[in-house]
């Protein structure tokens, strides 16, 4: 889940265009509503799909391996091609490539809603990351291809306004149609707005490329496609098979090899994905790492919060989905304070504080037990948590951009949106792991504290890969089955509360990292 919409350095994207095209008033109107149309459709799929988890896995019997692919398969997919379909935009044709995005969303949505089985959804939402890999670069570089660099400031802000909208509405919306209809619903939410957004970039915006454009990076794609999905596989896989399985061995060799090689490709290829060389600078690499050590916590942390408030708490999806609205105001009315804050003191300061609010608000998560009020439980980290990302996430992006060369803004804001997304995608595979151990322990103990009989123990136990979707067998009594959910739900918590303190670690590292790199003579 990511609450804030819109990902750091986003306006840099926009921003890094080439020379805007002579366009009517109204090619721009209607350019800038087909990048929103476009931008929140991922937005939405991305926020939504978190909250409808919980049905899933009930409906499809999911495991909480297959729950994490639903959500891994896509951002796999996505963070790997992010930046090749920036390059294909400028190469091909943004309006072109844009609508092809917007096909394969579509498309792949109604196939992640007719899925019969998680593997078919795991399979199609993989495909669905592709078409977003398409779809969100090319939202962003339609901006930059009609509006001059004199008006580009506006169209930012207007932006910007609806992706808050999204990111706040989304969420309340899919969940409701989640408690009344299905979680199918998730994904047919997209086909309205698919159709509308062809129609309108069909016949209303004009198509861009740039004559800079440089080669697609293939091989570079493949590798760190295949680099990833082995290293995510093998975490995933492990606490269900086991470090020394071969085939969790296997997939990690491949994933390493497959970063290796990457890495080692984009050394030499004449026009990389990943420049290496923007590396050089400290700020570039601090405001990066800060990057991956910040959102692996809120990526990988905020995962797991739909699953505690809605299979634990006991929340709908509905509200589940409006849990993190105040994270939402707090990032919608400080954002113009931040940057004031940037110019007044400087990035590397709230870069510092930010992260450190944080950390804060991710151990203030690990808190409550199972049940109590909203406003005394989970509201207060919230608080925090918000308080802390908005003071991060201007003077973040104003350090990426300020640390390369204008004529490279595009590709640096570029690494950075996809730094977020790697990070997320990695920690939800990791905690996966440390999850998985603090649950099956805690319920084993659990478990024999309520001293079953063996069948009905053993029933329960082998359940323990669905995490807190443990069905309880039929037949059992009202307060045995009272009794057992508790365990559950406790055993929960208590890998709930090991996630949450390390996103709190990671903020405090993030932290940490600004400042030691952020500011220093070698930038």
């Amino acid at each position: 889940m990511n609450p804030l919409g819109r990902l750091p350095c986003d306006a840099g994207v926009v921003l890094r265009g080439s020379e805007a095209a002579d366009c009517t008033a109204s090619a721009k109107r209607w350019t800038l509503a087909a990048a929103i149309l476009g931008s929140s459709m991922a937005f939405i799929d991305g926020s939504v799909v978190n909250v409808g988890i919980p049905a899933i896995q009930r409906d499809l019997g999911a495991s909480a391996s297959e729950a994490q692919w639903v959500i891994e398969s896509y951002a796999l997919f996505l963070a790997a091609l992010l930046l090749v379909g920036g390059v294909l935009g400028d190469r091909f044709g943004r309006r072109r490539v844009f609508m092809v995005g917007a096909v394969i969303f579509s498309l792949t949505s109604l196939a992640c809603a007719l899925s019969p089985t998680a593997t078919s959804l795991i399979v199609a939402r993989a495909v669905q990351g592709i078409g977003a890999a398409l779809l969100v670069p090319g939202s962003l570089s339609l901006i930059s291809a009609v509006f001059p660099e004199g008006e580009r400031g506006r169209a930012i802000g207007t932006w910007s306004a609806f992706s808050g909208v999204t990111a706040a509405l989304g969420p309340v919306i899919g969940g409701w149609l989640i408690d009344h209809y299905s979680w199918a619903w998730a994904f047919l939410v997209n086909l309205p707005f698919g159709v509308a957004l062809l129609a309108m970039t069909a016949l209303k915006v004009p198509e861009s490329r740039s004559h800079q454009a440089g080669e697609v990076d293939v091989r570079g794609a493949a590798l760190v496609t295949v680099g990833l999905a082995g290293v995510v596989y093998s975490f995933i896989q492990a606490p269900n098979l086991g470090w020394s399985s071969i085939e969790v061995l296997a997939a990690l060799l491949v994933g390493a090899l497959g970063l290796a090689f990457f890495v080692r490709e984009e050394a030499h290829v004449a026009a990389p994905m990943l420049p290496l060389g923007l590396f050089r600078s400290a700020d570039f690499a601090g405001a990066n790492l800060l990057t991956l050590l910040l959102y692996a916590a809120l990526g990988g942390g905020l995962y797991y919060l739909p699953l505690n408030l809605i299979q634990v708490q006991g929340y709908d999806a509905a509200a589940a989905g409006a849990a993190l609205l105040p994270f939402i105001a707090i990032m919608f009315l400080l954002s113009r304070w931040s940057g004031k804050l940037v110019d007044k003191v400087g990035p590397k300061l709230p870069l510092v504080v930010g992260p450190l609010i944080a950390a804060l608000g991710f151990a203030l998560f690990a808190w409550p037990s199972i049940g109590g009020s909203y406003w005394v439980t989970f509201f207060p980290a919230v608080f925090a948590l918000g308080l802390g990302m908005v003071i991060t996430v201007t003077p973040l992006t104003t350090t990426v951009m300020n640390a390369v060369a204008t004529d490279q803004a595009g590709i640096a804001s570029g690494i950075n949106n996809a730094a977020s997304r790697v990070a997320g995608l990695l920690a939800i595979a990791v905690f996966g792991i440390l999850m998985a151990h603090a649950f099956d322990e805690t319920l084993r103990a659990g478990l024999r504290e309520l001293q079953l009989p063996p069948k009905l123990f053993s029933a329960i136990e082998q359940q323990r890969h669905r995490l807190a979707a443990i069905e309880i067998p039929q037949g059992v009594d009202k307060a045995t089955a009272a009794a057992i959910k508790h365990a559950i739900g406790l055993a929960f918590i208590d890998g709930f509360r090991w996630v949450m303190g390390c996103c709190a670690v990671l903020g405090v590292l993030s932290a940490l990292s600004a400042a030691l790199m952020i500011g220093s003579k070698k930038s």
